[in-house]
């Protein structure tokens, strides 16, 4: 079996809304029509919220309720080939919270996505606390998914980078802070699922380790201070999952040795890009695993995370 861990889809009046210039891709029976022809059996689902960005709280709770209530019918019309998430902002407080809740204790749904950042928060923001102690009672995934457009928006409008650098940079930023921030510290039980390799992380991990454990030696590159964390950044990190997006073997590589192939979970960040679906299922085959670790990551772990 083979389940991929990133697919997304819209409620259908919001996939129409869309400008894709022609019908849109983010509908359900896209999905599983480009699964079928992939070879893939199940999927978790997942909405990015990244149409959120400008919204106020009131609308951005609006939409989030509107995807439970879709979520959880699409899940029971296809229970044998779905699994769906709900999504949420981690800093947006009680009435945020409560509608998670509310999406896994009665709609049934089986984790949360959330964006590495939404309108200048990071999920490592004060704030963000009483989400993560719902999450860790609940027992559910999280996965972290990059934003619309990260930091440095207004240099990277040309040749596409907002979606080829910078969401995936933010991705690692966001990993970069919960992790000096003491997040995995505080809730060792989160099941933590960064997308897109952790969008980088993994090369940078090195320098972090360094930064944390070179003391005033470095004193030049800044403080380090409030110390929040009692082990270098990369224990951290390989407490954390990352799911297979890149496209680039290398990189899958690097990630897939950073946290073992018990943390490394099979995606395909599509649709949209439907094309991209066989090339992410053949990008694991070229990893050169074991039997044993290839089932691991293309059904096993995600088994694992969601209890199935």
């Amino acid at each position: 079996m083979i389940i991929d861990w990133h697919a997304h889809v819209y409620p259908p009046e919001l996939a129409k809304e869309r400008r894709w210039g022609g019908a849109s891709p983010l509908t359900i029976e896209n999905l599983l029509e480009a699964h079928e022809k992939a070879g893939i059996e199940r999927c978790v689902v997942s909405n990015t919220i990244h149409y959120l960005k400008d919204k106020t709280a009131d609308e951005s709770l609006a939409f989030l309720r509107r995807w439970n209530e879709y979520g959880a019918e699409i899940q029971q019309k296809y229970k044998d080939r779905i699994i769906v998430f709900t999504s949420t902002i981690p800093c947006g407080g009680t009435p945020f919270n409560k509608e998670l809740e509310r999406a896994i204790t009665e709609y049934k749904l089986n984790g949360v996505l959330i964006n590495s950042s939404h309108q200048h928060t990071y999920p490592d923001d004060d704030e963000a606390k009483p989400f993560f102690e719902l999450v860790s009672g609940l027992g559910i995934p999280m996965m972290m998914h990059a934003p619309s457009v990260g930091y440095g928006e207004e240099r990277m409008r040309d040749y596409r980078l907002a979606s080829s650098v910078g969401r995936p940079m933010d991705g690692a930023l966001a990993i970069a802070r919960m992790i000096v921030r003491g997040v995995l510290e505080k809730f060792p039980t989160l099941k933590v699922v960064g997308t897109h390799l952790g969008g980088g992380i993994c090369e940078m991990i090195g320098r972090m380790d360094y930064a944390y454990t070179l003391g005033d030696e470095v004193y030049f590159l800044g403080r380090y201070e409030p110390m929040l964390i009692n082990h270098k950044p990369s224990h951290y990190l390989k407490m954390m999952y990352l799911e297979s997006t890149s496209y680039w073997v290398p990189g899958a590589r690097c990630a897939l040795e950073s946290v073992g192939a018990d943390h490394f979970i099979f995606g395909t960040d599509a649709p949209p890009l439907k094309s991209l679906k066989a090339e992410g299922v053949e990008l694991i085959k070229k990893l050169g695993l074991s039997p044993e670790d290839e089932r691991k990551v293309y059904c096993e772990n995600a088994r694992k995370l969601l209890k199935i």
